[in-house]
């Protein structure tokens, strides 16, 4: 085979996948954790930010959470849904209980129906404490 049919077969092989590449998007997403948006709400001082990119072509989902405050060490975290604001749900994504110190970080893999409730803005994430074992700090999980 000569170069220019070979740079010919690439050119039109990079045209063709160039289209499925442009409906790939990232999207943002953050939360602000705080004790008055757990359900029931907390009488705690601790605070915290989640942020988080999720690739809509891998339903790929990285995230990150930062907190300070706590009534103690952090015994649990985790993304709850699907659940609009106010209301509780049950976990989607478990934190492994050695990864819950401040900064926790993460990857997910998402199933369609996850997906689209995540982009709906139906999950939540929250920490647990000893003292506050249903959460001691929230926040509902929004495209940015």
């Amino acid at each position: 085979m000569n170069l220019t049919r070979t740079l010919a077969i690439v050119t039109v092989s990079l045209s063709l996948a160039a289209p499925a590449l442009a409906f790939a998007d990232t999207v943002n997403f953050s939360a602000d954790l705080k004790a008055s948006s757990e359900v029931p709400p907390k009488d705690s001082p601790g605070t915290g930010q989640f942020t988080a990119t999720f690739d809509t072509a891998t339903k790929q989902l990285q995230y990150k959470a930062t907190y300070s405050g706590l009534s103690g060490p952090a015994t649990m975290a985790h993304i709850h849904g699907p659940a609009p604001a106010g209301k509780n749900a049950g976990v989607v994504v478990p934190v492994p209980k050695d990864k819950v110190a401040s900064p926790i970080e993460g990857t997910a893999t998402l199933t369609d129906a996850q997906a689209k409730e995540l982009m709906d803005g139906n999950y939540y994430f929250n920490v647990h404490t000893a003292k506050n074992p249903g959460g001691e700090i929230r926040g509902q999980i929004e495209k940015q």
